[in-house]
């Protein structure tokens, strides 16, 4: 698949070629469109193969190590749809001039409902309920009442735009807000911790918002699971490599905790056979991000990032701006 200026991979699921502010603009550019929704797991050899001679890529959590990005000589722009770029091996990506654009702020409030959601329904035990109420039970109080969300103590690490979204959505519950983020001073109505167990002590509820880097990688692991109190419930909605997951569900299984609410995980999707008796988790398949609305804006800004790009433009959504200038000049 060949057009005058090259072809462009997207593995962004529901990507519309015809849209007039999304593919229909790369094609009047004179770019070719790929199609290759990433749907499930996804091999770095597989995603090698698909992308070939692709000049740019409009991508969704597909593996871009150092072999793929070397073995894609004209790869100029991989643009992902999302915040995160932990899937993207930055130090290649970087040598060989290839851009990393995001679509920040695009989806900030979208993950932020999830969140309060996912927090609800942990409280009020809803997916418990649900699945009860199929089942021909009627069970109201005992083991299946569910609590309140009013006077509980809720912790956040991490409060960036996402943090500082769930923050003022909670601020309306009556909770206790208590935070860890270093690159923060000050936050009104919520109380910084020194550290992540300071806080894993304090909170009732673990809602996690920082980015997948080298000193957040498994932040929540065994050790710090045994410093929650054994009432609390941890919610993950940002990336899934913040949590050691084996030693999470062996808590869970323990009752060392009370519950927890998975957005993300550590391979997706997640081998369900490893979850299908737990009965104190709430899942959903990574769409925390993912609205109607959000998917719009971010695939318009992720095409609009790649034309740029491709232009001899980078622009602020690039995330490796200086690496890319120090390449071309």
């Amino acid at each position: 698949m060949t057009a005058e200026r090259g072809r462009i991979l997207v593995t962004w699921p529901g990507y519309d070629p015809a849209d007039g502010e999304t593919g229909a603009r790369l094609r009047a550019a004179g770019y070719a469109i790929d199609l290759q929704p990433r749907l499930g797991a996804r091999s770095p050899e597989e995603l090698q193969a698909l992308l070939g001679d692709a000049v740019g890529a409009i991508a969704s959590t597909d593996p871009f190590t150092r072999a793929v990005i070397e073995a894609a000589p004209g790869l100029r722009v991989i643009a992902r749809v999302g915040v995160g770029s932990d899937s993207i091996d930055r130090a290649a990506a970087d040598e060989r001039g290839v851009a990393i654009a995001i679509t920040p702020g695009q989806n900030a409030e979208t993950v932020a409902d999830h969140a309060l959601a996912l927090i609800l329904a942990l409280v009020r035990k809803i997916a418990v309920q649900d699945r009860a109420v199929r089942a021909g039970r009627w069970e109201r109080v005992g083991a299946m009442a569910p609590g309140e969300l009013t006077g509980r103590t809720v912790g956040l690490i991490g409060a960036g735009e996402i943090g500082r979204a769930v923050i003022r959505r909670l601020q309306g519950f009556g909770v206790a807000l208590v935070a860890y983020d270093p690159a923060v001073a000050s936050l009104p109505g919520v109380e910084l911790l020194p550290s992540v167990d300071a806080l894993l002590r304090r909170a009732d509820i673990v809602s996690l918002h920082a980015p997948l880097i080298d000193a957040t990688r498994q932040i929540i692991n065994a050790e710090r699971l045994a410093l929650m109190k054994p009432t609390a419930l941890l919610v993950n909605t940002a990336r899934g490599g913040l949590v050691d997951q084996p030693a999470l569900l062996q808590a869970l299984r323990r009752r060392a905790i009370a519950g927890a609410a998975l957005d993300v995980f550590e391979t997706e999707p997640p081998d369900a056979a490893e979850l299908a008796d737990l009965e104190t988790v709430v899942l959903s398949p990574h769409l925390a991000g993912i609205s109607h609305e959000s998917i719009r804006r971010m695939t318009v800004m992720a095409t609009d990032s790649v034309l740029r790009v491709l232009a001899g433009e980078i622009p602020g959504t690039v995330i490796n701006g200086e690496a890319c200038r120090r390449r071309r000049f």
